[in-house]
């Protein structure tokens, strides 16, 4: 079965008067149909790049080289009339504020028959009638009224449960899901999940979840990618990466997360020594290695390869196996 989305060797780099910055480095990876990937990492790890050069939706001064394939089609720097064929359509993003998402001075009942209309070529009726059962879907109460209020007028969690709607107006085969349980309330991040997964359920379409919280991706992932400065460091099932983690790096993330485990409950949180590297200067061997608890010669001498370690695993490591 061909992947919804192909990624083989994706490389951006940003001009800035300082100088270039290396925001992703020769990123791989597949989404499959009906597929959830997680892709996780802190602040500035390229995470959110990534996607935004899949998209076509890079600042002026970035570029991006290497492939994506779309359904084994090629998009990677397309003409943004050609992106627009299918991006909002069958590609689609929630970004992460809504707020500066949604345009503050059109009612949201404007915003969304305008992409009906512009994708799918409805009618005006067609259009409120399909938007309005779409707010109603991601469980927005007394849609039909809410329908032509200003963006304003919602919570936030509501408001980015219309940027959801807004996302799945014409049913994508892939929904890129950049942080969007940010700044909401836990109660509200949970109906975010919640509906997110219902949602893969029912209409059967891939997710690529973007966050630097490994919790969320615990509750809606079948698999995870490791970002760190700008490059992959570990790939893996959910369960097993949460299980038996097999890079320092994300075995640093896990143990910063609160635990609920009687065994642990009692003990302070660890952290990650250090800061990542300037990415405007990466360091000759691994980029993790000034933080690494188990860095040796190797690590800064020469650059580890992102490679199978196990069945379905990849880590880019010198260790054999992190114990």
């Amino acid at each position: 079965m061909t992947a919804v989305l192909e990624v083989q060797g994706l490389t951006t780099r940003f001009a800035t008067p300082d100088g270039e910055v290396l925001a992703a480095d020769e990123v791989g990876f597949t989404i499959g149909p009906g597929e959830s990937l997680g892709v996780v990492g802190e602040s500035g790890s390229g995470k959110t790049q990534i996607f935004l050069s899949i998209m076509g939706l890079l600042a002026k001064n970035g570029r991006s080289t290497g492939s994506v394939r779309y359904h084994g089609k090629e998009i990677l720097n397309l003409p943004a009339g050609q992106l627009n064929e299918f991006r909002g359509d069958e590609l689609a993003m929630i970004f992460q504020d809504p707020m500066t998402s949604l345009n503050p001075f059109l009612k949201i009942s404007r915003q969304m028959t305008e992409v009906l209309r512009e994708h799918k070529g409805l009618g005006e009726a067609e259009a409120r009638k399909r938007g309005i059962a779409m707010l109603e879907l991601v469980g927005i109460p007394e849609a039909a009224r809410r329908f032509d209020m200003y963006p304003h007028e919602f919570s936030g969690g509501m408001r980015q449960r219309v940027m959801i709607a807004m996302s799945l107006l014409c049913e994508p085969d892939l929904l890129i899901a950049d942080e969007p349980t940010t700044a909401l309330d836990v109660t509200v991040q949970a109906q975010i999940l919640e509906l997110l997964a219902r949602l893969k359920r029912e209409l059967g379409m891939a997710i690529a979840l973007i966050t630097h919280d490994l919790g969320v991706v615990a509750g809606l992932c079948e698999r995870v990618m490791v970002m760190y400065a700008g490059r992959a460091v570990e790939v893996a099932p959910a369960d097993l990466l949460f299980r038996d983690p097999q890079h320092p790096y994300t075995k640093g993330l896990l143990l910063s997360m609160p635990r609920l485990d009687e065994a642990v409950s009692h003990h302070e949180l660890a952290t990650i020594p250090g800061q990542p590297p300037n990415l405007q200067a990466l360091p000759k061997g691994c980029v993790f290695a000034d933080r690494c608890p188990y860095v040796f010669e190797r690590c800064r001498a020469e650059r580890p390869a992102l490679a199978p370690n196990a069945p379905s695993r990849l880590k880019a490591c010198h260790l054999e196996r992190l114990q």
